[in-house]
Protein backbone atom coordinates (compact mmCIF):
# COMPACT_ATOMS: atom_id res chain seq x y z
CA UNK A 1 0.00 0.00 0.00
CA UNK A 2 1.39 3.41 -0.99
CA UNK A 3 0.99 6.25 1.49
CA UNK A 4 2.00 9.86 1.09
CA UNK A 5 3.02 12.39 3.67
CA UNK A 6 1.36 15.80 3.45
CA UNK A 7 4.30 17.38 1.58
CA UNK A 8 4.44 14.56 -0.96
CA UNK A 9 0.69 14.80 -1.62
CA UNK A 10 1.05 18.57 -2.02
CA UNK A 11 3.86 18.11 -4.57
CA UNK A 12 1.73 15.67 -6.58
CA UNK A 13 -1.28 17.98 -6.54
CA UNK A 14 0.66 21.18 -7.24
CA UNK A 15 -0.53 22.90 -4.07
CA UNK A 16 1.08 23.87 -0.78
CA UNK A 17 1.28 21.51 2.21
CA UNK A 18 -0.92 23.97 4.12
CA UNK A 19 -3.63 23.56 1.47
CA UNK A 20 -3.54 19.77 1.86
CA UNK A 21 -3.72 20.15 5.66
CA UNK A 22 -6.78 22.40 5.28
CA UNK A 23 -8.43 19.82 3.02
CA UNK A 24 -7.76 17.12 5.64
CA UNK A 25 -9.07 19.36 8.44
CA UNK A 26 -12.20 20.10 6.40
CA UNK A 27 -12.80 16.39 5.75
CA UNK A 28 -12.17 16.58 2.00
CA UNK A 29 -9.25 14.12 2.37
CA UNK A 30 -8.77 11.42 4.98
CA UNK A 31 -5.43 11.21 6.75
CA UNK A 32 -4.07 8.93 9.43
CA UNK A 33 -1.03 9.30 11.67
CA UNK A 34 2.11 7.22 11.12
CA UNK A 35 4.32 5.85 13.89
CA UNK A 36 6.03 9.25 14.16
CA UNK A 37 2.78 11.17 14.48
CA UNK A 38 2.93 12.59 10.92
CA UNK A 39 -0.26 12.71 8.91
CA UNK A 40 -0.30 10.39 5.90
CA UNK A 41 -2.78 9.94 3.08
CA UNK A 42 -3.47 6.57 1.51
CA UNK A 43 -2.58 6.46 -2.19
CA UNK A 44 -6.00 5.07 -3.16
CA UNK A 45 -7.70 7.86 -1.19
CA UNK A 46 -5.53 10.49 -2.89
CA UNK A 47 -6.24 9.02 -6.34
CA UNK A 48 -9.99 9.04 -5.67
CA UNK A 49 -9.85 12.66 -4.53
CA UNK A 50 -7.87 13.76 -7.60
CA UNK A 51 -10.23 11.87 -9.93
CA UNK A 52 -13.21 13.63 -8.37
CA UNK A 53 -11.59 17.01 -8.98
CA UNK A 54 -10.96 16.39 -12.69
CA UNK A 55 -12.78 17.91 -15.60
CA UNK A 56 -12.53 20.87 -17.88
CA UNK A 57 -11.46 24.07 -16.12
CA UNK A 58 -13.89 26.01 -18.31
CA UNK A 59 -16.83 23.64 -17.97
CA UNK A 60 -16.81 22.74 -21.69
CA UNK A 61 -15.54 19.15 -21.66
CA UNK A 62 -18.63 17.84 -23.45
CA UNK A 63 -17.88 20.07 -26.46
CA UNK A 64 -14.62 18.25 -27.21
CA UNK A 65 -13.28 14.71 -27.23
CA UNK A 66 -10.03 15.94 -25.64
CA UNK A 67 -10.06 15.37 -21.89
CA UNK A 68 -6.57 16.57 -21.04
CA UNK A 69 -6.94 20.26 -20.32
CA UNK A 70 -4.39 22.27 -18.34
CA UNK A 71 -5.15 25.88 -17.44
CA UNK A 72 -2.13 28.10 -17.02
CA UNK A 73 -0.43 31.37 -17.74
CA UNK A 74 1.44 32.23 -20.94
CA UNK A 75 5.10 32.80 -20.06
CA UNK A 76 6.59 33.30 -23.53
CA UNK A 77 5.48 33.95 -27.11
CA UNK A 78 7.98 33.81 -29.97
CA UNK A 79 6.62 34.59 -33.44
CA UNK A 80 8.15 34.58 -36.90
CA UNK A 81 6.37 35.26 -40.17
CA UNK A 82 4.53 31.93 -40.32
CA UNK A 83 4.86 30.03 -37.01
CA UNK A 84 4.89 30.77 -33.30
CA UNK A 85 5.98 29.10 -30.08
CA UNK A 86 3.84 29.60 -26.98
CA UNK A 87 5.04 28.53 -23.53
CA UNK A 88 2.43 27.94 -20.82
CA UNK A 89 3.11 27.27 -17.14
CA UNK A 90 0.25 25.16 -15.74
CA UNK A 91 1.02 24.51 -12.10
CA UNK A 92 4.36 22.71 -12.02
CA UNK A 93 4.14 21.84 -15.72
CA UNK A 94 5.73 23.76 -18.60
CA UNK A 95 3.93 23.20 -21.88
CA UNK A 96 5.28 24.31 -25.25
CA UNK A 97 2.99 24.62 -28.25
CA UNK A 98 4.06 25.25 -31.83
CA UNK A 99 1.25 26.76 -33.85
CA UNK A 100 0.61 29.16 -36.67
CA UNK A 101 1.28 32.83 -36.08
CA UNK A 102 -2.24 33.47 -37.35
CA UNK A 103 -3.69 31.34 -34.51
CA UNK A 104 -1.63 33.18 -31.89
CA UNK A 105 -2.78 36.53 -33.27
CA UNK A 106 -6.45 35.44 -33.41
CA UNK A 107 -6.30 34.20 -29.80
CA UNK A 108 -4.41 37.35 -28.80
CA UNK A 109 -1.95 35.26 -26.80
CA UNK A 110 0.51 37.42 -24.90
CA UNK A 111 2.80 36.93 -21.92
CA UNK A 112 0.53 37.05 -18.88
CA UNK A 113 -2.58 35.77 -20.70
CA UNK A 114 -4.50 32.88 -19.19
CA UNK A 115 -4.78 29.96 -21.60
CA UNK A 116 -5.97 26.37 -21.57
CA UNK A 117 -3.71 23.78 -23.19
CA UNK A 118 -5.87 21.05 -24.70
CA UNK A 119 -3.89 17.88 -25.29
CA UNK A 120 -5.08 15.15 -27.62
CA UNK A 121 -2.43 12.61 -28.43
CA UNK A 122 -2.30 9.17 -29.97
CA UNK A 123 0.74 8.27 -27.87
CA UNK A 124 1.19 8.83 -24.16
CA UNK A 125 4.23 7.34 -22.45
CA UNK A 126 3.73 6.53 -18.76
CA UNK A 127 6.70 5.98 -16.47
CA UNK A 128 6.54 4.84 -12.89
CA UNK A 129 8.07 7.43 -10.63
CA UNK A 130 9.88 6.75 -7.40
CA UNK A 131 9.57 9.31 -4.61
CA UNK A 132 12.46 11.71 -4.34
CA UNK A 133 11.18 13.69 -1.38
CA UNK A 134 13.23 12.92 1.72
CA UNK A 135 11.62 13.47 5.10
CA UNK A 136 13.78 13.58 8.21
CA UNK A 137 16.58 11.58 6.65
CA UNK A 138 14.42 8.94 5.00
CA UNK A 139 12.72 8.56 1.67
CA UNK A 140 9.25 7.04 1.61
CA UNK A 141 7.81 4.78 -1.05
Amino acid sequence: MTVFQIGEAADLLGVSPDTVRRWVDAGRLTATRDEHGHRTIDGVELAAYVSGQGGDPNGRAEASSARNRLRGIVTAVVKDTVMAQVDIQAGPFRLVSLMSREAVDELDLQVGSVAVAVIKSTTVVVERSTPTVAHRGRTTT
